[in-house]
């Protein structure tokens, strides 16, 4: 057995950006063109592939063909600890009617592969597939041998990863509350991976649901944090910060839906975006800067908002500005759409929530 491979293996865990590499040298042992990864779960896919691989890969994941044909479930059918040819998971008329293999991989000058399923703890699926060209045939039993031996070591790597990926949403929400903020942590799916003590005695703003599901009483508030979760385009106009009431007292938070992207979100880590709740405070005038990065707020919706924080009255700010009251109050009615605000007196007290200290 390659020692440094396993070695590679354990450390693809800690460093996904290794995984291809490790892909690749996978793929040397089968004789294949490359090798890919995938993460998936009933709601989300996450893959990675060796960069032979990676513009068919692009094609077959954006084409929807994981979730197509007799693939996948024959894979994880077959319940083996350990890699698959096709000959063991389909008859050979079988896979002529496969489209999986008829309408994607045949014309794309694939179609033999050696291929295993792992289950994670988190409920995602794990897919390690070797795709071997066409010309070259059916992966031989002894290249599957070789493969079944560094499989529990593929296997043990993702339920590191898994296990891992929960102990940062832990240690993420209690930093949080270390500084004051309280916070949850969310998946792709918006149930919560993590909440610290701060954000879980807010009980006038947040219902705690079965199945690891959170909600705002604020029923506009909690319409906004299930748009934003299931927009996760950031160039979308999803609302990201907007005011939450308590239910009793209709006292004012802040929520702030930070999406978790980049390096921050390897292939089998979970974590979606961190709820941060913040207090509202005297109103200030928070910079230019500041509210418009956070409301998506044009220049002309910034300049209105900011003014109200300062006190000014529609009149005020129509005067200043050389415009019609009408005017600024089109203004006033876009900015409470983005800031997910009812009244003129919730978006100054809102702007004083997010306002930085002066010093």
């Amino acid at each position: 057995m390659n020692e440094q491979l396993v070695d590679r293996i354990y450390e693809s865990s800690f460093v996904p950006e290794l995984w291809p590499g490790v892909l690749d040298e996978l793929a040397e042992i089968a004789n294949a063109r490359g090798g890919v990864l995938f993460a998936a779960n009933t709601e989300v896919l996450r893959w990675t592939a060796s960069a032979s691989l990676r513009e068919e890969m692009a094609r077959y994941v954006s084409d929807g063909w994981l979730m197509r044909g007799q693939r996948r479930g024959r894979l994880f059918g077959a319940r083996h600890a350990g890699f698959l040819a096709e000959s063991d998971i389909y008859s050979d008329g079988e896979l002529e009617v496969d489209p999986v293999y008829s309408d994607f991989l045949r014309p794309a000058g694939l179609g033999w592969a050696a291929g295993t399923g792992i289950p994670l703890p988190t409920g995602d699926m794990l897919i390690v597939s070797l795709e071997r060209d066409y010309e070259r045939g059916p992966v031989e039993s002894a290249v599957i041998q070789q493969l079944d031996l560094l499989r529990p070591h593929l296997a043990r790597s993702a339920l590191l990863s898994a296990r891992m990926q929960l102990e940062r949403a832990r240690i993420a929400s209690e930093t949080l509350a270390l500084i004051g903020v309280p916070a949850l942590v969310l998946d792709d799916g918006a149930k919560v991976l993590a909440a610290n003590s701060l954000i879980e005695a807010l009980t006038g703003f947040v219902q705690w649901r079965a199945r690891d599901r959170v909600s705002l009483k604020d029923p506009n508030a909690d319409k906004l944090l299930f748009q934003a979760m299931a927009t996760p385009d950031l160039t979308s106009a999803a609302t990201r910060s907007f005011a939450v009431r308590d239910a009793d007292s209709g006292a004012l938070m802040v929520a702030h839906v930070i999406p978790i992207r980049g390096a921050a979100r390897d292939i089998f880590v979970r974590c979606a975006a961190v709820l941060v709740m913040t207090p509202v405070a005297a109103p200030q005038a928070p910079p230019v800067e500041l509210v418009q990065s956070l409301f998506d707020l044009t220049p002309a919706e910034t300049r209105v908002a900011r003014s109200l924080a300062t006190g000014q009255t529609l009149d005020d700010i129509a005067s200043a500005g050389g415009v019609s009251r009408s005017t600024v109050r089109s203004h006033l009615k876009a900015v409470m759409e983005k800031t997910g605000c009812n009244r003129q007196a919730e978006v100054v007290a809102l702007l004083g929530g997010i306002a930085f200290p002066r010093v």
